[in-house]
């Protein structure tokens, strides 16, 4: 089961790498985009598809997979009654709602239909800083824990 841990946390760096530099690189397609640069527009679109479909998301359904195939092994008393997994779970959730709204917005810049701001998406690129910081701070403390 550590393997399968180990794996885990490998698919997680990915995954989160990919979610911190998607966003990143919809602000320099915005600035691209402001300043008429075509050819800089193009090769943003090919980067965007290239790590949301060849990292992001491979890494996402790896992280899944072997996530649930822990909490089943795993699965007792304690996770029925730990407030920290539910929590964490929830959180986890959500980052999955992320990482497909990155996806839509990625299929926006495609189509060079993007509404957005190069604002926007430095405050959206934050989002996934926060479910990690508290996602890691829940699994290493193990707290709250009402058992």
């Amino acid at each position: 089961m550590l393997w399968v841990k180990a794996f885990h946390i490998i698919a997680i760096i990915c995954w989160f790498a990919a979610l911190f530099y998607l966003p990143r690189l919809f602000v320099y397609h915005c600035q691209a985009n402001a300043e008429g640069d075509k050819t800089g527009s193009e090769r943003f679109k090919i980067m965007e598809r290239k790590l949301y479909r060849g990292i992001m998301t491979p890494s996402m359904i790896v992280a899944l997979v072997l996530g649930i195939w822990m909490l089943v092994d795993r699965w007792d008393p304690y996770f029925k009654s730990a407030i920290w997994m539910h929590i964490k779970l929830t959180l986890v959730i959500l980052l999955i709602g992320y990482h497909h709204l990155c996806g839509a917005y990625l299929k926006k810049f495609a189509a060079d239909q993007n509404t957005r701001s190069e604002r926007f998406y430095r405050i959206f690129n934050e989002a996934p800083v926060f479910i990690l910081v508290t996602v890691v701070i829940l699994v290493t403390l193990k707290q709250p824990y009402a058992g």
